[in-house]
């Protein structure tokens, strides 16, 4: 099974565990429990597995907002931190916005409180508590075969709306949106019986041109949109209402504008359904919108598209979230396989807005520090650059992160591949604790292993299995590399034709496959070794485009450490430790960037940006979207001022706090702390030390 629930060990409760997406959370009880397996289908939101247990209290060993509902399903009470709630006899189920969506169904009276760290439930007398889970994890339900005409792909990405859980306003929610059908290039169109698209009432109308088909997906798949060809994009619905898709900014710019105001629009209007929360977004917009909320939420979609789109963008522009995504594609019919893990993630789709460069450039300053007499490289030999090889390197302003889908090599993007995402839907369940293999081939790197053995593995919420090597053989790498490991960390030397050993050179592509999931190659010109490891069974990893200096690489690999550690997903943590290097641009990410090797001990990952101001301190915090924590989802910040939800997904905001709220803010979880452009970390780190 992918979702079970485990007692303790070491106290009383049980541990709630994804086994494939390698996420687990604590429920602690007075006494130890006993769970019986229960019915699933009694709960009304959807739970992939449920236990039963007798106590008279549930504790939370982390602040989670309590939704509370009586046994017709409406909201009784609203449970957040510093806050309390007693509810008299009677049926209840209890909405737990936990790392592993987590439903509670008892029937008694109980109280719930949150405080600084924690959430309690205690009930008036021992009682049973039904305990229902949901995994995030989400894969294809069927495959759709397709040809590389683009009337026949057209037809294949209309099935995509076949996954939406919903077509109300929920579907902002990343949990509600499904993963659509996978794609596979064959001689005909075939789309299985089991596939049917819902009947929204939209259609979109596109040039049958394959960039065109790709660009549109997206946002084909958000509404569940017929697909039909046309000579100018445009959208329609059966209600007459028609908007043009070709502005004067192009095509793909205005296909994005559209799919992110309507998402937005949703996400505002959703605050009139299942959680009645107080959105800042809606507090910001709906004083200058012509729009009735409570109304527009039970009209069809195809009425709330009519009405969002009459909104001018500029009005909501600065409250849109910042994109997680933006997916650069070659527009050729061999890429459309990995368009519906694309789709999955939301991202805003481009075929144009890339510049071709036949080499990856070293910025000046670094160039220089080449010529010093006592500096060191990771590189394996003198001429092993990536020369004849084709680089492109895509633009984009609009999102956080960016991805490459082609045959170059990208610049400052990620490379995504569809043996990545395969590999990541046939990842297997496991019992295992997290294993990170940290590996060090040249005895002048001991400063990053020793840095980051300090780090790995310091997560007392999470068990870990941390074991690190020195000096390997190739049949010793080899069995790192063969074995299961969920992050594999490389410091040493590579080139185009392997890892450099004790005793000569390993080359990836020599084996029939790897069980390391994540990867991190700290050494020059790693990306071939990179991308081979993708391509025998790794899902995603971190690699260089070039040669990079020893004691520059050292502190990027301390900080991507730090920062999978805490959470982020690969991607995001490239991003933000290429911002502490001037040699970060010589890092990207192969494969899926999007994968986590922990979770994040909170919400989601986040970055907080530190100013004096005055007598206290201005706080920006900067969130970062994961698989399991898509664009959608809703961030609150544990602050005694703030009672309000954000969207999450980039700056949320700047609060002004005082200097003992800010320190009790940083105990909280490890996150990384910006300060005059310096990165630090809540758990090590004194204000007085660094302002």
């Amino acid at each position: 099974m992918t979702l079970t629930f485990d007692p303790l060990d070491d106290e009383s409760g049980l541990a709630v565990i994804d086994r494939v997406e390698r996420q687990r959370y604590r429920i602690l009880t007075p006494e130890a429990v006993d769970p019986h397996p229960t019915a699933a289908d009694s709960f009304r939101f959807p739970v992939g597995a449920a236990v039963s247990i007798r106590t008279e209290a549930i504790v939370l060993p982390t602040v989670v907002p309590v939704y509370v509902r009586d046994a017709e399903g409406a909201t009784v009470a609203e449970v957040t931190q510093f806050d309390s709630r007693s509810l008299p006899d009677g049926e209840y189920s209890l909405d737990l916005c936990t790392r592993i969506k987590t439903y509670l169904r008892v029937r008694s009276g109980f109280e719930v409180s949150v405080d600084i760290d924690r959430t309690r439930i205690e009930f008036d007398e021992p009682t049973e508590v039904r305990i229902g889970a949901r995994s995030r994890h989400d894969r294809p339900a069927a495959t759709v075969t397709t040809t590389s005409d683009p009337r026949d792909l057209m037809a294949a990405v209309e099935t995509f709306g076949s996954a939406l859980k919903t077509t109300d306003p929920e579907r902002s929610y990343p949990t509600l949106r499904g993963h659509p059908p996978a794609l596979e290039l064959g001689d005909s169109l075939s789309i299985p019986s089991s596939v049917e698209r819902p009947d929204t009432g939209v259609t979109m109308e596109l040039p049958p041109r394959l960039a065109s088909v790709f660009v549109a997906a997206p946002l084909a798949y958000y509404l569940g949109a017929r697909l039909v060809p046309a000579s100018t994009p445009r959208l329609t619905t059966d209600t007459g209402f028609e908007y043009a898709l070709d502005s004067p900014r192009g095509f793909e710019s205005a296909v994005e504008r559209t799919l992110k105001q309507l998402f937005f629009l949703d996400c505002v209007t959703r605050t009139e359904g299942y959680y009645e929360i107080d959105l800042h977004e809606r507090t910001a917009v709906e004083p200058y919108v012509d729009l009735d909320f409570a109304t527009l939420y039970d009209r069809p979609l195809a009425e709330q598209v009519a009405a969002y789109l009459e909104v001018p963008y500029d009005l909501i522009e600065d409250h849109i979230p910042e994109w997680r995504l933006t997916a650069h594609v070659e527009p050729t019919a061999g890429n459309a396989e990995q368009l519906p893990f694309v789709v999955d993630d939301l991202a805003v789709v481009r075929t144009h807005d890339h510049h071709q460069r036949t080499q990856a450039t070293v910025p000046a300053e670094v160039e220089a520090e080449f010529t010093r007499d006592d500096v060191i490289t990771r590189s394996a030999s003198a001429s092993d650059g990536a020369t004849a090889s084709e680089y492109v390197e895509p633009t984009s302003e609009g999102t956080l992160e960016q991805a490459w889908i082609g045959e170059s090599i990208p610049i400052g993007a990620s490379k995504l591949t569809v043996e990545a995402f395969l590999n990541r839907l046939n990842r297997e369940n496991t019992e295992e604790d997290i294993s990170i293999a940290v590996v060090q081939n040249d005895a002048r790197m001991d400063a990053e292993r020793e840095l980051v053995d300090a780090v790995y593995g310091t997560r007392s919420d999470l068990p870990f299995d941390v074991t690190a090597h020195q000096n390997l053989t190739t049949a010793e790498l080899t069995d790192v590399l063969t074995g299961r490991c969920d992050f594999f960390h490389y410091i040493g030397h590579t080139d185009r034709d392997g890892f450099t050993c004790s005793d000569g050179k390993l080359d990836v592509t020599t084996l029939d496959s790897v069980g390391v999931d994540t990867f991190l190659l700290n050494a020059c010109n790693s990306y071939h070794q990179g991308l081979a490891l993708v391509e025998q069974g790794a899902i995603g990893g971190i690699v260089t485009l070039n040669e990079v200096i020893n004691e520059r690489a050292v502190h990027i690999g301390e900080t991507i450490a730090r920062l999978l550690n805490g959470g982020f997903p690969l991607r995001a943590a490239l991003t933000v430790a290429r911002e502490q290097s001037v040699m970060g641009g010589q890092y990207i990410v192969v494969g899926d960037g999007g994968i986590t090797v922990t979770q994040t001990a909170g919400g989601a990952p986040n970055l907080l940006d530190v100013t004096p101001v005055g007598d206290g301190f201005d706080v920006e915090i900067r969130t970062y979207s994961t698989d399991d924590r898509g664009l959608g989802t809703i961030f609150m910040p544990f602050l005694e001022a703030n009672e309000t939800y954000y969207l999450s997904s980039g700056s949320i905001d700047t609060f002004h706090v005082s200097e003992p709220e800010l320190t009790r803010f940083l105990s909280l979880e490890e996150v990384p702390v910006r300060i005059d452009d310096e990165l630090h970390w809540s758990s090590s780190m004194e204000l007085d030390d660094v302002l």
